[in-house]
């Protein structure tokens, strides 16, 4: 007889060979004929939303790595929130206009008043963004991201566009939007004031100059320091350090810390006796950096006490005050600080608080006006040198190197910018509150990991006011009129604005241009113009809240999360929150979630300038869109993260164990009907009922983690059960059971009912992380299981009566530990050639105690749990030969016949006339009513 035929052999239509990246974009076109997000939505209709807000990415250029973990990580949360019963509606955004877009257009167009007009380079603009946004929309996608991708939000769309103007309105309404004359970060590449987040800083190298300025009123300081009337001096100068010689044209005052301590140093190069004000801690290092050993510190002064006294410039004709300010500090330079209120933040700050004026001697390409003394018409960053000559010559220069320090650049360009003083449109943080109301807000937000909240507190307790103006083609413009005179706004803004919106609504923002001045402002056309400026695209992502949550009726603001990378503490997180609590006094997010940056496989950050970056559509086309979301969920996002072809592999041979492991759950449940074989875990052998209790206690461990967020904790357990819990432990102690026992038989039935609970709880587990595979092990599970794996929750059809008085968790457990043991010596045996598997030996146990106890309670049922053709437990009279003090290993080499259908070696072969060839196990199962299972 051909017993073959008699065994319960694995079959199933799920492949052991993935082949994801053929696979997979069938499976996305399946997805796509049925309107997958929307059967998902129509299956959560009422239930509670959950609303994850899209960080619009630059629509210019491919997505690199870091998109497409940001969307990765995004689809995680969303699937998994879906399985907990939410309604989570994923509407993707682009930001659309903006520098980068024009820089491109330019280079196949060229510029605005050269060979094209205003009207005719936005549409341009327009055109080439929507190209890049199909093109990133189709990346997107075949990550297996679900999302409402073909009505998203974009900021170039005439309805988002009439709300950015609605959104100002609103800003400008509550106070919060000024016009001043202040130094704003000035890139000359992009001829245009950046914000923040368009800054990083790189190291620079610069020229770094101590430089005196004279006093003039020696009256008036000897009436302050009465020492220096004892002596005469050739000069009294107070001494000041920078690294911008450039910005000295525009110096207004030095500027001395009030509660600091300034010393008068008597000191002589040759030129007579002189004397130098400085900070007394700096002493020291200033007079070695000088060159000068020979010096006297003859009075000390606190530097309240030295305001108001005049100095010269070092060269321009002119005088300059003392002036105090909390800013000025002595971890370097001299505690004396050059002042230029058109090139400084706390220079313009400390110098307005004193009236003094400004200059502006520097135009938007970055070159001194005519009238600047030395450096008429040169670049800033060209005249040092020419400017350190100058001091040389005057005899102001004490001493001179170079530094290198961290210095911003613009991050389009990757070119030095400055501080340069404009006219521009800002979103105060005083005026009305805004710092305040904002720190205010943050305590009502949940920040994971927690230090984000640190982070952006920092950034909104140090931030200057928001320059919002830019002075671009394809940016919003700021729709409003101002007094020719007077620079005020005009006193209908709002109802302009609005009469505004509606035409944008209609033609989007070209409307601005073309809208006759008289049917907005009718009579007052001679005393206002049209503000030339546009806004910042900061301002535009940062109001989607305004122009997508507000107004998508499947969405509700506040979000409940937004999640960006690290650096959008100060970019979209700031942005968002500013523009919401100026407008309504609220955060617009309950919750922010960040992820770190990518690195390569050495540390260095991914970048394309570098030529490490990793483009996710080579990675998706080699390996498949599954391997690069299950990268992404074994890393701890929380921090940076590596990407290199080491950790790929790794990440390979784990989805290749899961995939292996649901394919043997599968192919053993070839032949099984849940409808009529379902068993309840009353009738089952007690492992399975144990494995049971497994996937319900994992699932809620897995719900946990996803929930908090920790996909690497996801990861982790999932490989854990696939690798240990199942493929190491349970599936090799079930594998002689499903082949070998009756077909419709109690025992084989007990087991397909625990890896029935398992694939239909681990399909679920997986499918937000590897969603292409979890769909296509959907589709094998025996039954109907519904339309889709995507519109489930949670497995909740677990038995609830598993428990266990004797075979409880710790019980199993400890035979695990048990099995390990013998497992080492029957591969010692097998390594020396003495068997060729465990089924050729009898194995004796030692025990004593609880162990002893735990043993016998398997009864016969020992040999399954070990792999062994027989197991024998005796009470223990030898030393432990183990890790287990309560426990010896016996081997003995059975030489018992081996059963040609379960490979078993059993003394019973034979003992049936009609089956000689069997033992007495095997023949119930093939010709009786198969055999009983009550443990294993």
């Amino acid at each position: 007889m051909d017993y073959k035929q008699t065994l319960n052999l694995p079959e199933t239509g799920f492949a052991m060979k993935a082949n994801l990246s053929q696979r997979e974009p069938e499976r996305l076109k399946s997805w796509q004929e049925k309107n997958l997000y929307e059967a998902i939505r129509e299956a959560r209709k009422g239930a509670p939303t959950y609303i994850l807000h899209d960080g619009p990415p630059y629509a210019n250029g491919a997505i690199h790595l870091g998109h497409a973990t940001n969307k990765i990580l995004k689809d995680f949360i969303l699937k998994a929130k879906t399985l907990s019963g939410f309604d989570c509606p994923y509407i993707p955004g682009w930001d659309c206009h903006g520098l980068p877009i024009e820089i491109n257009v330019e280079k196949k167009v060229g510029r605005v008043g050269d060979k094209i007009s205003a009207p005719e380079f936005r549409k341009a603009c327009r055109d080439y963004a929507m190209t890049q946004v199909e093109a990133q929309r189709k990346e997107f996608i075949r990550l297996g991201v679900l999302g409402d991708w073909f009505n998203p939000y974009l900021t170039m769309d005439h309805e988002f566009e009439a709300n950015v103007v609605r959104s100002l309105a609103k800003i400008i309404a509550n106070g919060h939007l000024v016009q001043g004359f202040k130094p704003v970060h000035w890139c000359f590449d992009c001829k245009s004031a950046l914000a923040e987040a368009e800054v990083e800083y790189q190291d620079k190298t610069s020229p770094s100059v101590h430089v005196t300025f004279p006093v003039v009123d020696h009256l008036m300081l000897n009436g302050k320091v009465p020492r220096l009337a004892q002596t005469r001096f050739v000069s009294v100068s107070f001494v000041i350090w920078t690294t911008t010689p450039w910005t000295l044209p525009s110096n207004k005052a030095v500027c001395l810390n009030p509660e600091l301590e300034y010393a008068f140093v008597a000191m002589n190069r040759g030129k007579g006796p002189e004397c130098l004000v400085l900070a007394t801690s700096r002493v020291e290092a200033c007079m070695a950096a000088y060159g000068v050993s020979e010096f006297e510190v003859i009075a000390t002064a606190q530097g309240s006490e030295l305001e108001h006294i005049t100095l010269l410039h070092p060269w321009v004709e002119t005088t300059v005050p003392v002036i105090l300010g909390d800013h000025v500090t002595t971890e370097t330079g001299t505690g004396c600080v050059h002042t230029a209120p058109d090139h400084g933040e706390d220079d313009y700050r400390v110098a307005m608080a004193n009236h003094l004026t400004m200059d502006h001697r520097v135009d938007a390409r970055g070159l001194f006006s005519g009238n600047t003394p030395v450096v008429a018409g040169m670049h800033v960053f060209k005249s040092n040198d020419t400017i350190i000559e100058k001091l040389a010559e005057q005899g102001r220069l004490l001493a001179q190197d170079k530094v290198q320090h961290s210095y911003p650049h613009c991050w389009r360009h990757r070119t030095p910018i400055i501080f340069r003083a404009t006219p521009q449109w800002f979103i105060s943080m005083e005026q009305e509150g805004l710092r305040r109301n904002a720190l205010k807000a943050i305590k009502d937000v949940k920040f994971v990991p927690e230090w984000g909240e640190a982070r952006i507190t920092k950034m909104v307790e140090n931030a200057p006011d928001w320059c919002v103006s830019r002075q671009r083609t394809w940016t919003m413009p700021i729709t409003s009129y101002m007094h020719k005179d007077t620079g005020e706004l005009h006193p209908n803004t709002q109802a302009i604005m609005e009469k505004v919106a509606l035409e944008i609504e209609k033609h989007g923002m070209e409307a601005w241009y073309t809208y006759p001045d008289a049917d907005l402002i009718g009579s007052d056309v001679d005393a206002y113009h049209k503000i030339p400026d546009g806004l910042d695209v900061w301002f535009d992502s940062g109001v989607t809240h305004a122009c997508v949550l507000d107004v998508r009726k499947e969405l509700h603001s506040p979000a409940d999360l937004y999640l960006e990378g690290s650096d959008q503490h100060r970019g979209w997180f700031n942005s968002s929150l500013m523009t919401r609590v100026a407008m309504y006094n609220e955060a617009p997010y309950k919750q922010v979630l960040t992820h770190g940056f990518l690195l390569d496989g050495t540390g260095r950050k991914m970048s394309k300038s570098l030529g490490n970056d990793v483009a996710p559509d080579k990675v998706v086309s080699q390996l498949g869109a599954d391997i690069l979301r299950l990268w992404v969920a074994g890393s701890d996002y929380r921090n940076d993260m590596t990407y290199s072809d080491e950790i790929v592999n790794r990440t390979v041979d784990a989805y290749r164990r899961i995939r292996n492991t649901s394919r043997f759950l599968l192919a053993n449940l070839n032949g099984f009907d849940p409808k009529k074989d379902l068993l309840p875990a009353s009738k089952c052998t007690a492992l399975d009922r144990y494995m049971i209790r497994r996937a319900i206690e994992l699932q809620k461990e897995l719900i946990d983690h996803y929930n908090a967020f920790e996909f690497h904790h996801v990861y982790q357990k999932l490989h854990h059960a696939c690798s240990i819990d199942l493929g190491s432990f349970y599936l090799d102690i079930i594998k002689d059971r499903q082949y070998t026992a009756k077909a419709d038989g109690v025992a084989r039935r007990s087991a397909q009912t625990a890896l029935y609970h398992w694939v239909q709880a681990l399909t679920r587990w997986m499918a937000p992380v590897l969603s292409f595979t979890a769909d296509e092990i959907w589709e094998q599970i025996p039954g109907y299981q519904g339309e889709s794996l995507f519109t489930q929750t949670w497995y909740d059809k677990f038995p609830t009566d598993v428990t266990d008085a004797v075979f409880t968790d710790e019980y199993w457990a400890g035979i695990m530990m048990i099995r390990d043991e013998v497992n080492k010596h029957l591969e010692a045996l097998r390594k020396a050639g003495d068997i060729g598997s465990g089924l050729d030996t009898h194995v004796v146990l030692h025990a004593k105690g609880k162990t002893l106890t735990d043993l016998q309670a398997l009864k016969d049922e020992l040999r399954f749990v070990l792999i062994t053709s027989d197991a024998s437990v005796v009470q223990m009279t030898r030393e432990s030969n183990t890790a287990i003090p309560d426990l010896a290993v016996e081997i003995n080499v059975t030489e018992a016949v081996k059963c040609v259908r379960c490979w078993q070696r059993r003394h019973d072969v034979g003992s049936v006339s009609a089956h000689p060839e069997l033992c007495s196990r095997c023949v119930e199962n093939v010709d009786g009513a198969g055999e009983v299972r009550l443990y294993a």
